[in-house]
């Protein structure tokens, strides 16, 4: 393959809903840039991008496909997206590294849903757009209402390139309002037949060129006085305004295609190619300092990895955007988050799982290495000399939405599974997983139910283990609201030398600004800031040397022990100050292990005294839905015991703000795509602890007898 220059290379996403015909379209671009000879389908399984087993079983994508053509003496990456919100790791990381967005529009169902979720995420990257209305040879193929919808939903900023003459079955005819000419297409797809406007259409193609014409000016001053002084633009001054609207995202061109028998396909590739930006076009991609890391072939050498897949017989491939400077095989880098060392052997432009090998990367290139060491997804690669520590701003993920506990059916493939998950994060940075010592669980998260599901099918078809889901537990805490005190002796004699151990303590609630207890002299102190949160506070108060100093750290230790494992439910305990301030011991059988488990049952009745009570883990929840089904979901937190703490707009819709605990929010991915037919969306972050309702905390000491007399 040819190496392109920055100014020649395209970088495209393909994204859009799904079953808006992406992957479709993705087999006639590689067919229009002589990359294949023969175009596959989804139906039929043979398509380049859709090759995993899980997507030619479910006959949508599940992964980003990484492709390249080479079309009109440019070159064009373009990423194949899924297009279920599940899957946004994989939407994200390709808006990351590409200059221009094609978002693909059902014309038999307008804006979906997909469509809205997408269009959210290219205007927080402020990625150009350019819109392709697909699917117009379908019976229910409705252009003027997919339009409305268009500029209902997305703003006056939406403008026609084309339309189509005839829709339906029919279909093969649209005029191109820029060129003013009709182009009509073969039986099959292919290159169009560029004829003169008929009459019958002249004055709305006339109409439309005036509105691109404005819509052109309106991005730039001296375009907009040449456009108020004569009316009009010359073609060189209406490309120059068309390409300067569509980076600064002031015009969202709409072109027609039809993806399923390839036609209008090539024309969207010449329009990409004449008025996307290059890499050098655009506002650079920033380093975690905030500099600008300018796209320049003679810059300094930055490889950012951007995707990572595991591919039979050749294990890790690792996807890099080349943002500055130029790669040759063999070469050394240098990782700089973990600054170790890479050799990057060999270069591959990628086709779906086929590589073709290259020996130069430029910047703004995209390519594939394979094999790397210690590198993954967000890393930075620099060569030696030039590193520096800096780092490429990273792609940010959303927090998991959906958690779940997992098991294996057979318990001995339990540990298999903790490997299994690690190389799924690796692909997939959104799934998230835990071997939770406090739950005694492994925790499984990710952005919904199919997502989490698709995760089984792999485990139980490609890693051929059995697996489970099930309601996870929830992190508890447990803490005191009153001072107690309690004493425990323990005393054991089996002939030989005993166990005996006395210990008296005073526990009192810790908060900030509380002050020390007057009751007894505390000789020496220890803050123990908790791994879960919190803090244990330890003092010394013993007077008269009743128990020896060598065995306060083993009454400690016990102590730690029931924090572990609290009192109530077993959760973690927090916030808690324990005064030992007396105590006995004897010369003989006084030891360690006597003066811990003394600590530990005198902890325990204390806190049983101490007024307990059970904390929950509170989340902020944001939902972001259309204005008609506000109410709807408002009610539904509401019944989840969520508190509203205020409402705001995000473009055509409202964003819903609440704390909601999260023993309520298991499955509401599910719950909420059910309320609003899939149109909102939600994030939820962990916030803070707060007590939970008397009603609740006795169920849950009821639960936990419970379960202790099952497990006795």
């Amino acid at each position: 393959m040819k190496v392109y220059q920055t100014k020649e290379i395209r970088n495209i996403a393909l994204i859009g809903g799904a079953k808006s015909g992406k992957t479709t379209m993705a087999e006639c671009m590689l067919f229009e840039g002589g990359i294949i000879n023969r175009r596959g389908t989804v139906e039929d399984k043979n398509t380049i991008s859709d090759y995993r087993e899980i997507e030619l079983e479910r006959q949508n994508s599940v992964y980003s496909t990484v492709l390249c053509a080479e079309v009109f003496d440019k070159k064009i990456n373009f990423i194949d997206v899924p297009g279920f919100d599940d899957f946004v790791g994989e939407l994200l990381a390709a808006l990351k590294v590409t200059e221009t967005a094609i978002m693909l529009v059902n014309a038999q169902n307008g804006v979906e849903v997909g469509t809205e979720i997408t269009w959210r995420h290219t205007n927080k990257c402020n990625l150009p757009v350019i819109f392709a209305i697909n699917q117009l040879e379908h019976e229910k193929a409705n252009f003027d209402e997919t339009i409305r919808q268009m500029k209902s939903l997305f703003g006056e900023k939406v403008t026609i390139i084309q339309y189509p003459v005839n829709i339906g079955h029919d279909f093969n005819t649209v005029i191109d309002v820029l060129k003013m000419k009709m182009l009509k297409f073969p039986t099959g797809g292919g290159k169009a037949e560029v004829l003169d406007i008929p009459e019958s259409e002249k004055t709305k193609a006339e109409e439309l060129k005036g509105k691109l014409i404005e819509a052109a000016a309106e991005g730039d001053e001296s375009l907009m006085e040449v456009f108020f002084e004569k009316g009009t633009l010359t073609e060189e001054e209406l490309l120059k305004g068309l390409k300067k609207g569509i980076i600064s995202r002031g015009l969202f061109p709409i072109l027609c295609t039809c993806s399923k028998h390839n036609m209008g396909v090539s024309n969207l590739l010449e329009f990409v190619c004449n008025n996307a930006p290059s890499p050098a076009d655009v506002l650079p991609p920033k380093s975690t300092e905030g500099n600008d890391i300018i796209s320049d072939e003679k810059g300094t050498t930055i490889a950012f990895v951007f995707k990572t897949s595991i591919e039979p017989h050749i294990g890790q491939v690792s996807y890099f955007k080349m943002l500055s400077g130029v790669l040759t095989e063999g070469i050394d880098m240098v990782n700089s988050k973990t600054n170790s060392k890479e050799r990057l052997t060999q270069f591959f432009v990628t086709l779906g799982k086929n590589r073709t090998k290259i020996e130069k990367v430029v910047a703004g290139d995209i390519a594939s290495t394979i094999k790397l060491k210690d590198t993954h997804t967000n890393n930075t690669l620099l060569l030696p000399k030039d590193q520096s520590g800096l780092m490429v701003e990273p792609i940010k993920y959303p927090e998991p939405k959906f958690r779940t506990a997992v098991k294996a059916k057979n318990a001995a493939d339990d540990e298999k599974l903790i490997t299994i998950f690690r190389e799924i994060h690796e692909i997939d940075p959104t799934i998230i997983y835990e071997q939770s010592k406090e739950l005694k669980q492994i925790i499984l998260q990710g952005q919904g139910e199919l997502h989490l599901n698709i995760v089984k099918w792999i485990v139980e078809n490609l890693q051929k283990i059995e697996i489970e889901y099930f309601a996870p537990k929830i992190p508890y805490r447990e803490t005191i609201t009153k001072n107690a005190k309690a004493m425990y002796r323990h005393k054991k004699q089996s002939g030989g030398a005993g166990q005996f151990g006395e210990v008296h303590i005073l526990i009192e609630p810790y908060f900030v600004g509380k002050t020390d207890q007057t009751e007894f002299p505390i000789r020496g102190r220890e803050e123990h800031k908790l791994p879960w949160g919190g803090s244990l506070f330890f003092h010394n108060c013993i007077v008269g040397g009743a128990i020896d100093a060598r065995f306060l750290p083993a009454i400690l230790k016990g102590i730690m022990e029931k924090i572990e494992e609290g009192p109530l439910t077993g959760s973690y305990a927090r916030d808690i100050i324990v005064n030992v301030y007396d105590g006995k011991m004897h010369p003989v059988d006084s030891n360690e292990i006597s003066f811990r488990l003394a600590g530990r049952h005198a902890f325990r009745e204390a806190f049983k005294n101490a007024g307990p009570k059970i904390l929950e883990p509170i989340y902020d929840v944001e939902v972001i839905v259309p204005d008609e089904k506000m109410g709807d979901v408002i009610t539904d937190l509401q019944g989840r015991r969520g508190v509203m703490m205020g409402m705001d707009s995000e473009g055509n819709y409202k964003k819903i703000i609440a704390k909601v605990p999260l023993a309520e929010m298991n499955r509401y991915s599910t719950s909420l795509s059910s309320i609003t037919s899939g149109r909102a969306t939600y994030g939820l972050k962990f916030a803070e602890y707060q007590q939970v309702p008397p009603d609740i905390q006795t169920q849950l000491l009821k639960d936990y007898e419970a379960q202790e007399k099952e497990e006795e």
